[in-house]
């Protein structure tokens, strides 16, 4: 009987990340028409990865606000900006403050540098 219990999670896991995937492409397709539905379906996103507990893929989860769960559109709801080797998201809904780090593009250039100083 765990076994089949198991296989249900699994699924109800994967129906609910393809689920987010659709509230995010819906809040997208919404955002010029009606931002706060598209706010709605955000927040209904963030509600279904913490009921079944899964993680919102990062390129979804860029795009919400963390404190206000706003849906984020560059210049219109949020500024982003680069720092200091991090990208600095700005809510202009709630004025939270995200910060990223951009790790990969400072290990390319690491390894470069390295890479011709051996040479």
């Amino acid at each position: 009987m765990a076994k089949r219990y198991a296989k249900d999670k699994q699924k109800q896991k994967e129906i609910a990340r393809q689920r987010i995937r659709e509230l995010f492409d819906q809040a997208k397709k919404m955002f010029s028409t009606d931002p706060k539905l598209s706010d709605r379906y955000v927040r209904l996103a963030k509600k279904l990865s913490m009921k079944y507990k899964v993680r919102i893929p990062q390129e979804l989860r860029r795009r919400m606000c963390k404190h206000c769960l706003a849906y984020l559109v560059p210049d219109k709801t949020s500024q982003t900006r680069t720092k200091e080797g991090k990208v600095v998201i700005h809510c202009l809904r709630c004025g939270g403050i995200m910060r990223v780090p951009y790790l990969r593009e400072r290990k390319a250039r690491r390894k470069a540098q390295y890479d011709s100083n051996t040479t």
